[in-house]
Formats: C-alpha cells, sequence, structure tokens
C-alpha cells in the first residue's frame, strides 16, 4: 500500500498531480478531493495516517505536509469539508493525537502539533478540546515518568498560546495537569523543561489565571523555578524561563514571593546568603555576564520589571549583588536594544541612596560618559533621551560627600557631551540635555582642582546659543514692551501656542541651568583653590579663573539670556521662568561686585523697573505665586541699592541715607503688587494714610523716580505730577517728614515732569518749603538734573531761599574749565567747551533772571576755588553768547559793593579776606564791555577803578594772580572810554602812589627775565603774563599823560639799555612779552623820550659822544643799528601781532630817526638786507604782500625812495596782483595798510608808467568805498590771560 501520485488525462494535461491512497481511494467520495492544487483526497490522507496503514514515516510525513499546506492554503474549504461530519473530525484528531504518542521523530512531531492546533482552531471545536485535554490528562498521569510527556506538554503549551481561555480551562477543569508540570521541571531534560516553562508562560500571561495559580506559585513551583533558571544551559531553556519569569515580574504579588526568596532585604548580613543561594538577583545577574545579547537583554529587561514595582524595596538586593557595576560595564557594548535596557535598569536604581553611597556612580560614570558621546553619532532619539535622562538623575541625586567626577578628564567630557546635546537639533533631546545641565552646574560635581571654566563657559554658550535659536523672530516692537500689559498693547486673546509653551519649558530649564552657573560661581568665590587654578606658571597670564567665568555669565547674560527670556515673554509669559530669571539677574549683582552698578543702570534703562512691578501686578496679587513676589521684591531691592549707590556717589552722602532706603525698599517691596496706573491712585490718596500704606507710597516713589532717572518713563508725567503733589500735601497735612531720600525722588519727579504740567500753587510749594527747611543739608535731596536747577529757579519763593545753595550744587558738579584754559583762547573769539555748550540750562535761565547773575556773583566771592572758577566760565559763556543783553553795569555796581565791603571788613589784610578775591577781579574784568570801543565811564566805573588801584597798591609781587586781572581791568577801561573819561581815569591812577610802585617793581621783574644765555629764566610763565600786562598798562598810561598834559605826583624810571637788550637778548622770546615791550619803546619814541611820568635813563659808557650820538640821545648810533637788528630779527618770526609791533615800532624810530638825523634814517632805510628781509617775509606764499605789517613795510621804503629795497617793477606787480584780488574779503586793517602804501606811492612819483598810475587812482577809488562802511570789529581780546587792545599794539 502506497501513496503515489497518478496522472490521468485531463490532470496530465493540466500538469496537476493528485495525491492519492491508492488502496482506498476508490471507496472515497468525490467531494473529499481538492479541487485546487494540493490535489489532496482528504480521506485518502486519514486512511494513509493512520497505524495500521503500514506506509513509512517518510510517507506518512510527506503526507502530513501536503494536509497542513493544504490546510494553510485553502483554510476555508478544507474546514467546511471536515465539519460536514463530526466523526471524520473526531477521528482525524484521534489520529494525530496518536501520532504524538508513537512517533519520537521531532519533525514530525512539530508538524503533527501544528496541524491538530490549526484544525481545532479553525473548526472551533470546543467539545474536541475538552476531549484532548482529557487525553492529554490521561497521558500524563498514566506515565511512570516524564520521558515521553515532551510532545504533550509541548502541545498543552501551544494549544495555550492559539486558544487564550484554555488557560482558563486548564486551571479550573484540568488542574491535574498544571500540577503534573512540576515534575517536568525536576525531570532532568531541558527540552522537556523549556516546554513546562512555556506551558507556565503562557498560562501566567492571564491576570485570571495567574491569581487562581498564586498559590501554587508562591508554594510550590517558586524555587523549583528558580532553580531551573539558574541551572539552565540551552538557550531555548534560558529563553523560555526568561519569558516566564517576565510574566511573573507583571504582578507585584509574585515580585514579593520571588524577591522574598531571594533575600531582598538587603542588609549586610543577608550579604553571605545570597552569595549562597539560588536568588534572582544573582541569576540575572550571571545572565548579564553571559555572552548572549538577548540574555543580556531579557536580563536588564527583568531587573527593570522588578525594580519598576518599588524601587527602595527592592534596589538594594540587586545594589548587594554588584549587579550596577555590571550593568555600567554592559554599557560599552553597541546594541542600542541592550543600552536602552541598561538605561532604564539603572535609571530605577538611582532611587535607592544605596546605589550612590556604595560608588557605583563614581565608579560607572566614565562608562555612561563615553556611551553617551557614542549614542550622539546614532540616529536614536529615544536612546539618547533615555541615557541623558539617567545622566540627569545620577548628577542630581549624587552625594555632596562623594565626588562623582574623579578626574578632570572625565568632567571635560561631560561637559563636551552636554554640549553637543544641547546643541541637538532634536527638541525633546535638547530638552533633556538642558535639564543635565541645570544638574551638572554643582559645586560637588567641579569642586575638583583645576576648575574647568574654559569648558563651562563653551557649555553655556551652546546652551544659550540654542535657546536664542529657538525663540521667535524679534518683535519690531520695542523690547521694553516685554509683552505685558504695557501701555501700548496687551496680550492676544489667544492663548500661546503648543510651540511656545514648549520653547518657554525648555527655556525655563535653560535658566534653571544658568540659575545654578551663577550659584557655582557665588560659592566658589570662598574658595581660593577655585578662584584661581592652580598648576599654573606664575609668570603667565592666568584666564582660567574664577574672575573670567564671573565676567563671562554676566556678558553672556547680557547678549544672550536677557534679550532670549524677552522675546519669549512677547509670546507668553510664565511665572516660573521669570522668577528664575529674575533670581539670574539679582545673583549675578553679587558675582561682579564691580560691574554691578554699571548692569543696573543697563538694566534699569532698559525698563526692568517697570517689567517687575508689572510683574507682580499681574501675578502677584493677593497670595497667588508668593515665589515670584520674592523674586521681584528681591531683584528690586538688590538693582534699588545698587542704583542709589550709584548716584550717592556723585556727591557727598551718609550712609544713613542708603541704610533708610534699604529699610523702604525691604519693607515696601513684598506689598507693592500695582501697576502704572494703580500705583498713581495710590501716590494720589488724600485721605489719612497709614503708616503701611505711607511706606507703600515711599517705596514706589522711589522705584518710579529710578526709573525716571534712567529714562524709563512708564507713568504719564502729568498725571505723575499731580500724584507725587497730592502725596506732599498729605505728608504735610499729617505733619509727617519724609526720609531725604524720598523727599529727593518726589522732588526730581516734580521737576521731571513740571514742563507736562501746571505750575504749582501756594499750598505745595509752601509744603516744599517747610520740608526742604527740616533738611539738615540740601545736598541730600539734591539731583543733579537741569530741570532741578530750573524748578528751583523758576519760584521766587525757592529761589530766594534755596537759589544759593541750589547753584552751588548745580556748579560743584557741573564740568567746568578753569580760568587758564580760558587764557589760552586764540585772538578770533572760540566757544569754550563744556559749561560753555550753548545748551547749558543756567544761559537761559540767566537772560531772563537778574536776580541769579546777582547770585552767580556772590558765589565768586563766597564759594570753593573751583565753583568759583565754574562760575566765570558759565558768566563768559553767557556774556559772549548774549552780547546784546547789557548786564555789565548791574554786575560792575554789585561787585563794587562787594569789593567795598571786602576792604572795610578785612582792614589792612584785605588780601587775606577772601582766597576768591583774584576770580573777583577776573569777573569784573569779564563783565567789561568788549565791543564798545568808547563809553562813558561813569561813577562807579571811577569808584571801582579807585578800589582796584587801591588793592592793587597792597598787592606784593607774589600776588601776581590778584594783580593780572586788576591789570587787564585798569588797562581796558582806559582803551574802552571815551576821551574825556580816559582823562578822567588816567587821573585816577596817576594819583595812586603805592600803584606806580608797584608797576615799578613789576617792571624790573623784566631784568630777571632777560639775560646772557647761561643765566637761567626767572619769572614763571604767570609772572610774564603780568609783564606784558604792566608794560601795556605803562605804556598805555605814558601816553594818555603826554597827550593831556596831566599831572604827575610820581614818576618812573626805565634803563633804555636794558630794554634794548631785552629786545636782542631775550632767550626765549614770548611774542606778547616781546610786543608789549615793543608797544611801551614805541610810545618813548613818538614822544622823543620827554615823557613827565617815564623817565629813560642810560648807563654811562665813559666816552665823549660822538655828534651822532648826540644827535641821536638818549640813543647812541650803535644802539639805534642794533635796535634795528633785533627788529628785523622779530619780523622774521612771522608772528601776526609781534611783527605789527615791530612794524610800529619801526616806523616809530624812523620818525625819530628822520626828526634827530635825517642821514642815518635814510641810512637804516636804504640797507641792501633790507630787501633780503622783505622777500623772506614774501616767502609766506600767494598774495602774502596783502598782510598789513608787509604793505606798512613797503610804505615806509617807498615813502624813503629805496629804489634798490623796492624798484618798480616790483611796486607794478604789487598793483597788478593787488588789483586782482577782491577787497570785500580783506580785514579793515589789510585795507588801511594797502590804502597807505597806494597814497604813498601816489605822491612820490615814482611810477613813470601812466597805466600804474590809473591803476593806483582806481584802487584808491575802490578803497574809499569798502572802507565808508567798515565792519564790526572786536579791538579788546585776552591772550594768555592778558587783556590787549589790538589797535594800541598794532597802530
Amino acid at each position: 500500500m502506497e501513496a503515489r501520485p497518478e496522472l490521468g488525462g485531463d490532470e496530465e494535461a493540466t500538469g496537476t498531480a493528485l495525491l492519492l491512497y491508492e488502496r482506498g481511494h476508490f471507496r472515497h467520495d468525490p467531494r473529499w478531493l481538492l479541487p485546487r492544487p494540493p490535489r489532496l483526497c482528504l480521506a485518502c490522507a486519514l486512511e494513509l495516517l493512520q497505524p495500521t496503514s503500514g506506509v513509512s514515516l517518510v510517507r506518512k510525513k510527506h503526507m502530513l505536509s501536503c494536509f497542513h499546506d493544504a490546510l494553510m492554503r485553502h483554510t476555508t474549504l478544507v474546514t467546511q469539508l471536515l465539519a460536514q461530519n463530526e466523526t471524520v473530525c473526531t477521528h482525524l484528531i484521534g489520529i494525530l493525537f496518536g501520532l504524538l504518542r508513537s512517533i519520537e521523530d521531532g519533525p514530525v512531531l512539530e508538524l503533527s502539533i501544528k496541524v491538530l492546533i490549526q484544525l481545532i482552531v479553525q473548526l472551533k471545536l470546543g467539545p474536541f478540546v475538552h476531549c484532548l485535554l482529557e487525553e492529554c490528562q490521561k497521558e500524563l498521569c498514566n506515565m511512570p515518568s516524564m520521558r515521553g510527556s515532551l510532545a504533550t506538554v509541548t502541545l498543552l503549551g501551544k494549544m495555550a498560546d492559539a486558544i487564550p481561555s484554555l488557560a482558563e480551562i486548564l486551571v479550573i477543569e484540568h488542574g491535574n495537569l498544571v500540577e503534573h508540570q512540576l515534575r517536568g521541571l525536576m525531570y532532568p531534560n531541558e527540552a522537556l523543561k523549556a516546554a513546562v516553562c512555556y506551558l507556565y508562560g503562557k498560562l501566567y500571561s492571564s491576570p485570571t489565571v495567574a491569581e487562581k495559580l498564586s498559590g501554587h506559585f508562591r508554594e510550590k513551583l517558586c524555587p523549583l523555578f528558580l532553580t531551573t533558571l539558574d541551572n539552565a544551559q540551552t538557550k531555548e531553556l534560558q529563553i523560555n524561563c526568561m519569558g516566564l519569569l517576565r510574566q511573573l515580574l507583571k504582578y507585584d504579588l509574585f515580585v514579593s514571593v520571588i524577591m522574598s526568596k531571594s533575600g531582598s532585604a538587603g542588609s549586610s548580613e543577608n550579604a553571605e546568603v545570597l552569595q549562597e543561594e539560588t536568588t534572582l538577583p544573582l541569576v540575572l545577574k550571571k545572565l548579564l555576564l553571559s555572552r548572549d545579547e538577548t540574555l543580556q537583554v531579557a536580563s536588564a529587561h527583568c531587573m527593570a520589571a522588578v525594580l519598576v514595582h518599588s524601587p527602595v524595596k527592592y534596589a538594594s538586593a540587586f545594589i548587594h549583588a554588584d549587579i550596577p557595576e555590571f550593568l555600567f560595564e554592559r554599557l560599552s557594548c553597541t546594541s542600542e536594544t541592550l543600552l536602552w535596557s541598561v538605561y532604564s535598569c539603572l535609571l530605577l536604581l538611582t532611587e535607592e541612596r544605596l546605589f550612590f553611597s556604595k560608588c557605583h556612580t563614581v565608579y560607572g560614570i566614565e562608562s555612561l560618559v563615553r556611551s553617551l558621546k557614542g549614542i550622539l553619532q546614532l540616529n536614536n532619539i529615544e536612546l539618547l533621551k533615555q541615557g541623558l535622562v539617567l545622566f540627569t538623575e545620577i548628577l542630581k541625586r549624587q552625594p555632596e560627600e562623594i565626588r562623582l567626577f574623579t578626574n578632570s578628564a572625565t568632567c571635560r567630557d561631560a561637559s563636551g557631551v552636554l554640549q553637543e546635546a544641547v546643541s541637538s537639533p532634536v527638541l525633546e533631546v535638547m530638552a533633556e540635555a538642558v535639564s543635565a545641565v541645570a544638574a551638572f552646574f554643582r559645586k560637588h560635581h567641579l569642586s575638583s582642582p583645576p576648575v574647568p571654566y574654559g569648558e563651562l563657559q563653551a557649555l553655556i554658550q551652546a546652551l544659550l546659543d540654542r535657546c536664542a535659536d529657538l525663540s521667535p523672530p524679534v518683535s519690531r516692537r520695542p523690547l521694553r514692551s516685554c509683552g505685558l500689559l504695557l501701555p501700548g498693547g496687551g496680550l492676544s486673546d489667544q492663548g500661546p501656542s503648543r510651540a511656545v509653551l514648549q520653547q518657554g519649558e525648555i527655556l525655563r530649564g535653560a535658566l534653571e541651568g544658568f540659575q545654578n552657573a551663577c550659584r557655582l560661581a557665588m560659592e566658589f568665590q570662598n574658595e581660593p583653590s577655585a578662584r584661581e587654578n592652580p598648576f599654573t606658571a606664575p609668570s603667565t597670564e592666568k584666564e582660567d579663573t574664577l574672575g573670567t567665568f564671573s565676567e563671562f555669565l554676566l556678558s553672556a547674560c547680557d547678549s544672550l539670556c536677557i534679550p532670549t527670556v524677552m522675546r519669549h515673554s512677547e509670546q507668553a509669559t510664565n511665572p516660573a521662568l521669570m522668577e528664575i530669571f529674575l533670581s539670574v539677574l539679582n545673583n549675578l549683582f553679587i558675582i561682579v561686585p564691580h560691574m554691578k552698578e554699571k548692569f543696573s543702570k543697563k538694566l534699569a534703562s532698559s525698563s526692568f523697573i517697570r517689567l517687575s512691578l508689572e510683574l507682580k501686578a499681574r501675578f502677584c496679587g493677593g497670595q497667588s505665586h508668593p515665589a515670584l513676589n520674592q523674586a521681584c521684591s528681591s531683584f528690586l531691592y538688590s538693582l534699588g541699592l545698587n542704583l542709589f549707590s550709584a548716584l550717592e556717589e556723585t556727591g557727598p552722602a551718609p550712609r544713613e541715607g542708603l541704610s533708610i532706603v534699604s529699610s523702604i525698599l525691604q519693607h515696601g517691596l513684598p506689598q507693592v503688587n500695582t501697576g502704572g496706573s494703580e500705583s498713581l491712585v495710590l501716590l494720589s490718596d488724600s485721605l489719612y494714610v497709614d503708616e503701611v500704606t505711607r511706606q507703600r507710597q515711599y517705596c514706589l516713589v522711589l522705584l518710579v523716580y529710578l526709573a525716571y532717572i534712567h529714562e524709563d518713563r512708564f507713568v504719564p508725567e502729568a498725571e505723575l505730577f499731580s500724584a507725587v503733589r497730592s502725596m506732599l500735601l498729605s505728608i504735610q497735612d499729617q505733619g509727617q517728614r519724609p526720609p531725604p531720600s524720598v523727599l529727593r525722588a518726589a522732588l526730581y519727579l516734580l521737576t521731571i515732569c513740571q514742563d507736562k504740567a501746571e505750575p504749582l500753587e501756594k499750598a505745595p510749594l509752601s509744603a516744599i518749603r517747610k520740608m526742604l527747611e527740616g533738611v539738615p543739608d540740601l545736598h541730600l535731596v539734591y539731583s543733579h538734573h537741569p530741570c532741578t536747577l530750573k524748578f528751583f529757579l523758576m519760584y521766587p519763593d525757592l529761589l530766594s531761599k534755596f537759589g544759593h545753595r541750589v547753584l552751588g550744587l548745580w556748579l560743584s558738579r557741573e564740568d567746568g574749565r578753569s580760568q587758564e584754559a580760558e587764557d589760552e583762547a586764540s585772538i578770533t573769539p572760540a566757544r569754550p567747551p563744556a559749561l560753555a555748550d550753548p545748551g547749558d540750562p543756567l544761559l537761559p535761565i540767566l537772560k531772563n533772571s537778574s536776580s541769579v547773575l546777582l547770585i552767580l556773583l556772590d558765589l565768586v566771592y563766597s564759594s570753593p576755588m573751583d565753583i568759583a572758577r565754574k562760575v566765570l566760565t558759565v558768566l563768559r559763556t553767557f556774556l559772549k553768547e548774549n552780547e546784546d543783553i547789557q548786564v555789565g553795569s548791574l554786575l560792575r555796581g554789585h561787585f563794587l559793593q562787594i569789593l567795598q565791603q571786602l576792604l572795610v571788613e578785612s582792614g589792612a589784610a584785605p588780601l587775606q579776606a577772601s582766597s576768591n578775591l583774584p576770580l573777583l577781579l577776573s569777573l569784573l574784568f569779564l563783565v567789561q564791555p568788549r565791543n564798545e570801543t568808547q563809553r562813558e565811564l561813569d561813577s562807579t566805573d571811577l569808584k571801582l577803578l579807585h578800589q582796584v588801584s587801591n588793592l592793587c597798591g597792597k598787592c606784593s609781587l607774589d600776588h601776581s594772580e590778584m594783580l593780572l586781572p586788576s591789570f587787564n581791568f585798569l588797562y581796558w577801561s582806559l582803551h574802552q572810554s571815551t576821551p574825556s573819561s580816559r582823562k578822567r581815569a588816567v587821573a585816577v591812577l596817576l594819583s595812586s602812589a603805592p600803584l606806580l610802585t608797584l608797576l615799578q617793581k613789576i617792571l624790573g621783574l623784566t631784568w630777571m627775565e632777560s639775560g646772557p644765555a647761561s643765566v637761567p629764566p626767572g619769572p614763571s610763565t604767570k609772572e610774564t603774563a603780568l609783564l606784558c600786562s604792566g608794560w601795556l598798562l605803562m605804556a598805555s598810561l605814558s601816553a594818555q599823560q603826554h597827550l593831556g598834559g596831566l599831572e604827575v605826583h610820581q614818576t618812573l624810571t626805565v634803563e633804555l639799555d636794558r630794554v634794548l637788550h631785552t629786545l636782542t637778548f631775550r632767550k626765549k622770546k614770548a611774542a606778547l612779552f616781546s610786543a608789549s615791550i615793543l608797544r611801551f619803546l614805541r610810545t618813548a619814541l613818538e614822544q622823543h623820550f620827554s615823557s613827565a611820568l617815564v623817565t629813560l635813563v642810560i648807563s654811562d659808557s665813559g666816552q665823549l659822544p660822538s655828534p651822532e650820538d648826540s644827535a641821536l640821545s638818549p640813543l647812541s648810533l650803535q644802539q639805534v643799528l642794533s635796535l634795528v637788528v633785533s627788529l628785523q630779527n622779530l619780523l622774521v618770526q612771522k608772528d601776526l601781532l609781534l611783527s605789527q609791533a615791530v612794524v610800529g615800532c619801526l616806523e616809530a624810530l624812523v620818525d625819530f630817526l628822520q626828526a634827530r638825523s635825517p642821514g642815518v634814517a635814510l641810512h637804516v632805510t636804504t640797507q641792501p638786507w633790507n630787501r633780503f628781509l622783505l622777500f623772506t617775509l614774501l616767502d609766506a606764499g600767494d598774495n602774502s604782500f596783502l598782510s598789513p605789517e608787509i604793505l606798512r613795510l613797503m610804505t615806509l621804503f617807498v615813502r624813503f625812495r629805496s629804489s634798490t629795497i623796492l624798484s618798480q617793477d616790483d611796486i607794478g606787480y604789487v598793483l597788478q596782483e593787488t588789483s586782482k584780488v577782491n577787497f570785500s574779503e580783506l580785514p579793515m586793517a589789510t585795507l588801511r595798510a594797502l590804502s597807505r602804501f597806494l597814497l604813498q606811492v601816489q605822491s612820490t612819483g615814482l611810477l613813470s608808467n601812466a597805466g600804474l598810475s590809473t591803476t593806483i587812482q582806481t584802487l584808491l577809488e575802490t578803497l574809499s568805498e569798502r572802507g565808508s562802511t567798515p565792519p564790526p570789529h572786536q579791538d579788546l581780546v585776552c591772550l594768555g590771560g592778558v587783556a590787549v587792545s589790538l589797535s594800541h599794539v598794532q597802530d
């Protein structure tokens, strides 16, 4: 009997094989033949598989395989055929079950089980299942041993897997079967044990069944199973055991039972027991150490499954088994699955303190860091997140007394890993990395020297850069709005998007990390080893120090942290985030103390006072968000103290003031939870105000004051003005006295807002005056601002009472320029810097208030020297900018009163009465009109001349600072008055014998100044200026006395040869000094040495004078020639003022020589050297002959017909070039000199060319038209502190 394929006609044509059992097929109904391949006759298959068929096992296996194939491919067809006959089904199941009992061939058994399971599942034969279970139960119970039960147990396991309800049937109806499985675990066949474990795993996968079998497991299965697991050798058994274990570990009860069998108490006395008994931790440890990755993963999974129930309860058993050590070792693998399992298990172990106290983290941190570094190169986001979570928990939970990083290299590697993770483009990864960074910045992690400040800076930089990338685009709205409820806009009605909320959480974590970094810097300030890292050469510059790290934190906060938070706040305001943010800012004041004031000013100018107040108003009403309220209050407290400290640096202030401010802010800030408009309402409360509310008002005023100082005007000025006024009235009505700091703040706010409000009425002004009178020193309430000055000077009541002190305070804190700086001004008037700025608020006030002018004059007399000098600068600027305002007479009259009072009170020692007397005299000189060439002197002017001349007579040569402005005043008075007034002024001065005596002594200093080159110079620069002024005053007095024929009571003596010697041999000539002596010498020459005031004496040479010397007396011919050479030498210096003085002196000398000795005059003017001199002067550039001094010099040569010096061709060239010049661009001095030159050429008749004569006439007519309307000209100037009349020196 055999089954073989037979090919019939149709089947052969189509190539389809028939699977038949030839011996019995003819008896079978055709319906059992499958119509589609495989063409199997089910009845034939049934007969062939019977034990009595006599067919070989190979053929049965083939038929069984074909039947399984047909069952899989034509499930519906086959099941329909079999379902038609229950007897056939029963018979087929019996045959298949019989194969399991009679055949030991593994593949056949496996195939039989598959077919049997498939039939039962597809046919849904409930009764057959029970029958099959009964057969299995009989089979197993009747066996003397478990030797042949493998197939039956395997069938039960497969059935339990395929039919979920079978497990419950087995337990309830066939409990003996379950009990019988214990024998299989004890039988020494690992394949059978594997099948039993598989069956148990399916049973315990059902919660209901697991509950029913709980007693079975606790009493019988648990120890047997642990032993089986521990002794398993084959991978099949190991895997099935682990599968059963994973099912068991799902339930708290079984975990408790298993761990109780494993000595889960974890105490040290159980350590040896754990080593001897079969415990789960040791079994799992064994599998973890195996080389099979699947078992390692399963072991880690099971550990995690145990720990997830109660880490505190079960972790100690694993820790005592040293499993964490081997888990960390497994981190070196490349399997992502195993890494995930290890990470999960270690993460659960971190909840047990023993995990840290046994230093497992210290041992494994390096492996963890290396593992994270490798994962960063992969693309497994979830695995990286899990690793970062583990790293974060270790960093958070590591005890402070146990140092985690035992070497700096690992710490640097950890910082690098975190830096790379923070920079990840995946937000989930970044979020976990941010949390790890926050935990990383702790002192006990980073205190091992050397502290890696450089790596920490790079980590913070990466953290903040990444957060900045997450921030939304910068709003076009100003940063100060911050997205809060500020004027001009509020938050949108729609809530923030999910992305914005996620970014906010990340930013919050980043701020926590930054806050921990700041806290780290604060803690390291008390550790010398952390402030400056050791192990660096002493000579090298240490950059990796706490100082550089602290400054980096400040810079990073300023450039990244603050802008990022502000941009995010425009989208959503998170109270928790803002709390951390403000705490960070507050910590930075401590971290970088030398920058706290500068940082505070920047924060205040960026509206952070406004931000903090509105955060408090929005979130901290009532008792909500107390942490944010505390953060805002602490930040405002520190910020306020820093700003007040910076304000006090500008002026003296007692320490009590700062302590009062500290007390007000400390007690008032927690209670201030009002925004801008609510704050104004609080300040405007005019009813009775209790002490607590008053402190809140004081606190608000101080904060608004600081904000306004730094240009954050978040409250409307007009409303603020009204609110502060109401508060001051309320304080006055209640008889209270505000602290000076509060009064200063209130006054400042009033002054700033005054322009936007109506002037104060009498009542608030009276209240302010009374409060100010109660202040011991006005500087305690003074704020240096132009509006403060304007405020005090605009109200007469305040001006009369406090004007002097306020002006003094204003000037003491302004940068003025001293008199010496003004002395350096050139002839062309220049606007002084600093207070000379036309924007100086004092200038418009002075223009409208004579009272302020008089107060300034009093300040010159009564104030310290530096303030008096600043007053001079202010008045100098005012007079220059407002020359049309006549205030000189007012100031001169007031000055006369001061001077008379001084002289009366001081008696014989006026010079010691006031150190500011020189400045008063400088002021007197300053108020003299500059542009009035002739002014009638009144009685006040003459009295001043008298008083000043008497004061000068009481001075000695050491009082140059007082004498110089006095001489300037006297000189200026002579040259700006009318001839009749000038005559009276000279008479007053000549009547003062002490003045003339002093002038004689001063002129004697000239001979100390000059001398041979070997003699060092005598007088100082100030004394030189005094000499210049003395010679000019002497020349003026001599000329006016000679002109008016005034009576002289005392003559002055001047040694002529010394004067000439000074001009010749002075080593370092000052141009003004030489010009002053030349002006005196010119006056003497013009008077032909016949002055009644000045007597010129010459030294006796002991020789008889020659006829030429007699004619030139008191000069000698040698002195005349020497003087001419000296004048020529001075002329080539090409100094404008000096050149004009030289030419004037030369003209007077020639006139003197022409009168005394015409031959000598002709000799002097016709020397060939003069031509060389003239061309040297003309070498200055194009049209240089148009300089007044050169034109006057050429006029002198033309006058004496010196054709060898100035030929007709030269004159013709000058005329041609002159005709090309635009006369409107030439100064008046040049026009006058040019006119004289042309007239001199015309009068001498030197030109034979008629065309040139016509040119001269045309030029003269043009000049006459130009000279009819002379432009305004400033004749009186101050050069080097010396008053000079240009017309006096030049003409």
